[in-house]
């Protein structure tokens, strides 16, 4: 770049999927300020400037409009800081943002001139995605279709200002509607391969004494949070028919058991785990299950490393960062048969996927992993050259980013 320019990052979490794209344009020499809520926190030495709502929803609002009032109560507080901002003198060239919040919906109404690449995460939809897809927990009807399409009322507002959209994968972007996607570039911020590697002389200790290695008959999963989009009560279903056919077997369940997620809370303070359990009761033998709870990332990569296969089942819905990190670390990866999981895995080259719901399937599959490990020496080699070639950040994503930027600044 010819001179360096001013640039405004805005997530209400900031850095969320930010703070490498930041850290790069501050490198390079560009003026990087940042804009948040009230949970952002600073990077560097990058400005952080950050909103608060002044009030709530309303109560007894329509309900579809819910969302949305929050996302422009959100826009309205941060638009107030951005004006302040701008009455000091500050005029971005470029905003970088995550619109989930609503946080950029007016800022070009405060920098009418300033460029605008937005973070395409997912376009809410009735059919094709999350929604819809476990009919075991849902029960479809008009009214829950158009609350869900009411959800994309402030994003569709957002997008339709976007120079350009930036969607991890093609399965997100496909979320998008057809008119927005002459202006989405497929890039995955990307992850760092470097650190997420197999460590050979890696161990695992559990809270009853015994330790994990490499080569031991172990079985991982992992989620942010255990719950039903991410597959749990698939993979909790398949546990007791894996454990008697494995009996040396042991499984490493890795997440917060809190509640919540994607899909939402259960309903008087319920969890995924207390609900997974009482369902299997004596059939799940629990000296052989170890739920770990949240770990740091050093704990995460250990627990790759000792692992015979891991599982990431998901709706379609947004790829996780640690199936990417589990690829990184040549796991053999058990994966649902599901769109997000198509844009990372080929079957029988870098992992195994099977149907979401066939729990014998995936019964099956971890007891391959078990049994005969040689036989996927291939592909834990594969899944981590898929994970370098695609998701690296240092030589993907960041490079990608800023190509996307120059050209989006160059007009």
């Amino acid at each position: 770049m010819a001179k360096p320019r001013d640039i405004l990052i805005v997530h209400q979490n900031f850095p969320g999927q930010f703070p490498h794209i930041a850290d790069m344009l501050a490198a390079r020499g560009d003026r990087v300020v940042t804009l948040g809520g009230s949970t952002a926190k600073a990077r560097g030495k990058m400005p952080l400037f950050r909103w608060s709502a002044a009030r709530g929803t309303t109560p007894g609002i329509f309900d579809p409009a819910t969302r949305a009032e929050a996302d422009l109560i959100r826009a309205d507080a941060a638009a107030r800081v951005a004006a302040q901002l701008a009455a000091k003198g500050y005029k971005p060239d470029l905003i970088v943002g995550h619109p989930g919040w609503g946080e950029t919906i007016h800022l070009q109404e405060i920098w009418p001139k300033a460029k605008l690449i937005l973070f395409g995460e997912f376009f809410y939809r009735s059919r094709g995605a999350d929604v819809g897809f476990d009919a075991e927990f849902e029960k479809p009807g008009l009214a829950a279709d158009m609350r869900v399409h009411a959800k994309n009322a402030t994003g569709a507002l957002a997008y339709a200002a976007a120079d350009r959209i930036v969607c991890p994968t093609p399965f997100q972007a496909s979320t998008f509607p057809v008119g927005l996607r002459h202006r989405i570039s497929v890039v995955h911020e990307g992850l760092d391969l470097h650190r997420a590697r197999r460590r050979p002389e890696a161990s695992l200790a559990l809270l009853d004494g015994r330790v994990l290695k490499p080569g031991d008959p172990v079985i991982t999963y992992l989620s942010r949070n255990l719950e039903r989009m991410r597959g749990f009560h698939i993979f909790m279903r398949a546990l007791p028919e894996f454990l008697r056919d494995c009996p040396d077997a042991q499984v490493v369940v890795i997440g917060a058991d809190t509640g919540a997620g994607y899909a939402g809370a259960l309903p008087q303070g319920e969890t995924w785990k207390r609900k997974m359990l009482a369902e299997l009761g004596s059939r799940l033998d629990l000296s052989r299950v170890h739920f770990v709870g949240k770990v740091t990332h050093e704990r995460m990569i250990d627990a790759f490393s000792v692992s015979a296969g891991h599982v990431y089942y998901t709706y379609p819905f947004v790829l996780s960062w640690s199936l990417v990190e589990a690829m990184g670390c040549e796991c053999l990866i058990i994966g649902s048969d599901t769109p997000p999981l198509r844009d990372a895995v080929e079957p029988g080259m870098n992992g195994v996927l099977h149907p979401f719901f066939d729990i014998k399937a995936l019964s099956r599959a971890m007891t391959d992993a078990i049994r005969e490990p040689e036989r996927f020496a291939a592909m834990r080699t594969a899944a981590r050259e898929t994970a370098l070639a695609r998701f690296d950040r240092s030589t993907v994503g960041l490079p990608a980013w800023l190509r996307i930027i120059d050209e989006v600044l160059a007009g």
